[in-house]
């Protein structure tokens, strides 16, 4: 079956699918790094609510907060392999199997949600789902979940790439990620976002790049308290399941799948652009120090980035649908 596009998705009216539309229960988990605490989890629980009243029940989503099922890359090889699981990841570990989506990920894209919001929700994005699926066998469901710009966090004052020399920076394993970080002055090094807090604690990294509702919610400050607002990456990320599980499904309950998706990762975004400030006082009142600086010196450092990977094409398309 081929992919459900968003134009036929919101143009369609959905036919309720309780009943004998499912001839047995599903289950699909999703698992994510955040933790309970994000704004983005509670999107994930609106999402999980939908879709089971939508379905009747017949639908049942299980949540896994905390990388609880493994590390992002694992999930998505057990959803290649066809398993009814998803995952909440951005585009640069995509990017291994369809080029294109790691430029999602690339430096100061757009800023905010709106922009970006633009970009994941048009036909030049559909046409990359569909890419996707022929390359890798996943099924993306919505990428409109955004968590924030990321930043530098360190255990001393930044203000240039100059201060992040010899830093070790942990970052995720995709090329746009270690590719913007070095172009940043600080050495990539790859973990997963699970083990950064005791890595940072034994001095095995000196620093993380992350958007504040995730350094709250895993208390980072505690162990690198300065946070610089670079704002070098708005970090968009999406569901992304097994096409093999999402075919095996009616099309009505594609459709809805799809649909909720959507809705719910509009309702995550805004609850985490409702929450930054909060999330900033929090911070400071804990004892961290916030600093916002002329971002310049790091634009300009990391401009390269998108030639380097191969999207400096690509990248003035990008940006005249986000500013759309």
């Amino acid at each position: 079956m081929r992919f459900v596009s968003f134009t036929s998705i919101l143009a369609a009216g959905f036919v309720a699918v309780a009943g004998p539309a499912l001839a047995a229960d599903h289950t699909l988990s999703i698992n994510t790094a955040l933790t309970t605490t994000d704004p983005l989890y509670k999107g994930l629980e609106s999402f999980r609510d939908a879709v089971a009243e939508r379905s009747g029940g017949a639908v049942e989503i299980k949540l896994f907060p905390n990388s609880q099922l493994g590390p992002d890359e694992d999930v998505l090889e057990q959803a290649r392999a066809g398993a009814p699981v998803a995952v909440i990841v951005d585009g640069g570990r995509l990017a291994v199997f369809q080029n294109e989506l790691g430029i999602l990920g690339a430096p100061y894209l757009a800023s905010g949600y709106d922009g970006i919001r633009n970009v994941v929700t048009s036909d030049l994005f559909e046409e990359w789902v569909g890419k996707l699926r022929e390359a890798s066998g996943h099924q993306i469901l919505s990428f409109n979940w955004w968590q924030g710009e990321r930043h530098v966090v360190t255990d001393k004052p930044v203000a240039t790439p100059a201060d992040l020399s010899g830093s070790r920076m942990r970052t995720p394993g995709a090329p746009v990620w270690t590719e913007t970080v070095k172009a940043m002055g600080a050495t990539p090094t790859p973990m997963p976002y699970a083990e950064v807090y005791s890595a940072l604690q034994q001095n095995v990294i000196d620093s993380v790049e992350v958007q504040l509702p995730a350094l709250w919610g895993s208390k980072l400050h505690e162990v690198a308290p300065h946070v610089t607002k670079t704002g070098h990456i708005s970090l968009i990320t999406g569901m992304v399941t097994s096409a093999a599980w999402f075919d095996s499904l009616p099309a009505d309950v594609q459709t809805m799948l799809r649909e909720e998706a959507l809705a719910a990762g509009d309702e995550a975004s805004r609850g985490t652009e409702a929450a930054l400030a909060q999330i900033e006082a929090d911070l400071e009142a804990a004892g961290a120090t916030i600093t916002e600086i002329d971002v310049t010196p790091f634009r300009d450092a990391t401009a390269g980035v998108y030639d380097v990977l191969g999207y400096g094409d690509l990248r003035e398309t990008v940006q005249s649908i986000a500013a759309q």
